[in-house]
């Protein structure tokens, strides 16, 4: 298994508009973070992992032609609004993209996008729209996406939750602010584990700071642990020097095999 960090950046991304700090305008461009996606090679194809504003920009950069399914974490506007890009890889033959949303998403995205999951909405002749098929997932009950075992689970995100999930030897937990004790027994054993965390120093409400989400990395125990969802307020090379062995923040564009 392949995974691709299109973009690991929080809403804002990085540089934020108007913004000339040390990290906005740094020329190393692990500083860059587009907004939140990622991409699994699996047995049978790719697995996109949210759909962010920017996923047109991010599958060019990253070289990546095809999308095979596509998993929503939770339905915040910077990990669902690039949703329309998805359209390129439904308008080339191969049908309507299974896209793996909770019963609760299911209708907020329908409604949200009516333009796309309304069979009323028709499109003009000679033009397109994205054809998604959507399938439920559910907490704790493993299905087989493109040839591999995936396990979601909840964690808190503030007023909503959010959802990580486990695939093969691969933990993925974006936006969240702990791990319960389900989620933490569904990683168990993980050779590679994906962690959000916006900056060093004062807590935040709904996510991880990095302090918090070290603990939680070495409460895991995984044999990797990368960093995302990053925010201007930490360089690359400040975390670099300051996580322990181990733990290391992503960048858009690092490929990570898993075992």
């Amino acid at each position: 298994m392949t995974l691709t960090f299109l973009g690991t950046g929080t809403s804002f991304g990085v540089p934020v508009i108007g913004c000339s700090c040390a990290n906005c305008t740094s020329a190393d461009p692990r500083d860059r973070r587009t907004r939140h996606g990622a991409l699994l090679e699996l047995e049978g194809g790719n697995l996109l992992v949210d759909t962010p504003p920017e996923l047109r920009l991010q599958l060019l950069a990253c070289g990546i032609d095809r999308v095979d399914a596509v998993w929503y974490t939770h339905l915040h506007a910077d990990h669902v609004h690039g949703i329309d890009d998805v359209r390129i890889f439904s308008t080339r033959g191969r049908g309507a993209v299974p896209t793996y949303v909770t019963e609760e998403m299911k209708d907020e995205l329908t409604g949200r996008f009516p333009y796309i999951f309304d069979e009323r909405v028709k499109v003009a002749r000679g033009t397109t729209k994205p054809r998604l098929a959507l399938q439920t997932y559910t907490e704790g009950v493993p299905l087989r996406i493109l040839g591999v075992e995936v396990i979601p689970f909840r964690v808190p995100h503030g007023p909503e939750d959010a959802f990580g999930f486990r695939a093969g030897a691969l933990g993925y937990v974006t936006d969240a602010k702990r791990l319960p004790g389900p989620a933490r027994e569904i990683l168990r054993g993980v050779d590679v584990l994906v962690l959000n965390a916006l900056w060093l120093g004062s807590p935040h409400p709904t996510h991880f700071n990095v302090e918090e989400a070290v603990e939680a990395a070495l409460e895991v125990g995984a044999g990797r642990t990368y960093l995302t969802h990053l925010t201007h307020k930490v360089g690359y090379g400040e975390l670099m020097e300051w996580l322990p062995d181990g733990i290391r923040p992503a960048f858009d564009g690092l490929v990570v095999e898993v075992n």
